[in-house]
């Protein structure tokens, strides 16, 4: 596990929350190496272990690609930023404060929440039939998958409520004529969801592009895959897939570390 001591001139701040900064930094530049970032506009999260449920989101205007453990903010579900320094001069996006909220409210066990504007995620998201059956990664999601109807820009706190009934119990959603939203136990959880989803969404749309008449493995096998995919032994597999990603960003200026 990646670790950095935290800077000293940062007040009131956790060991494990130190920790969490620099996992969810770490996740920001990894969505930014696979190019699941849309400018400044959407957020990943991921909530600090405690009993005011205050989470870290990323500081309004700043890239992926260059966010650190000091860049993110701490707010709690009423989007008040919670730190004990700096709070004139950060801005968190009002959208991002009611997507990420909702979840955190709702779902304890999804400790980080992930929201993207991808090419393929939009173009999915626009479509009736929403992710198909049609690849291995898409399996993973079947019959684990949520929709919402777009609403226009996620500024109403009122929207929470609706986003929570739509994504159920699960850990994956399509927000239509929007984009993505994945959640999970744990950082690198959250990480595979997204990458595995974004990968589905970009396998439908080239497939559709082809032209050809699309085969749809029948339902039995569907099923069965979805269960192999979410298998509890999996876990493993998630960590080692996270550790050897955090390898891609490791020699990156300035250090997602610091």
């Amino acid at each position: 596990m990646n670790v950095v001591s935290r800077p000293a001139v940062r007040p009131g701040i956790t060991d494990e929350e130190w920790q969490s900064r620099c996992d969810l930094a770490a996740l920001y530049r990894l969505l930014a190496h696979f190019r699941m970032t849309d400018l400044i506009y959407t957020h990943l999260s991921a909530r600090i272990p405690g009993p005011e449920h205050h989470f870290l989101i990323n500081q309004y205007g700043t890239f992926f690609h260059e966010m650190r453990a000091s860049d993110l903010v701490k707010i709690d579900l009423d989007g008040n930023i919670v730190e004990q320094d700096e709070q004139q001069t950060k801005r968190v996006n009002v959208a991002g404060f009611v997507i990420h909220s909702a979840i955190h409210m709702a779902r304890p066990d999804l400790l980080c929440v992930i929201h993207t504007h991808t090419a393929a995620g939009i173009a999915v998201s626009a479509q009736k039939k929403g992710l198909l059956p049609i690849s291995q990664h898409a399996l993973k999601f079947y019959g684990h998958l949520g929709y919402h109807d777009y609403e226009g820009i996620a500024f109403d706190r009122a929207e929470r409520e609706r986003l929570i009934a739509d994504l159920g119990t699960h850990k994956a959603m399509i927000l239509r004529n929007h984009g993505l939203l994945v959640g999970g136990g744990s950082i690198p959880e959250a990480f595979d969801q997204i990458y595995l989803l974004e990968r589905a969404c970009q396998a439908q749309i080239a497939a559709q592009a082809g032209g050809a008449k699309l085969v749809f493995p029948p339902k039995k096998v569907r099923r069965h895959t979805a269960a192999q995919f979410n298998r509890e032994e999996s876990s493993g597999l998630v960590d080692m897939a996270w550790e050897a990603s955090l390898r891609l960003i490791e020699n990156d200026q300035p250090d997602y570390r610091s």
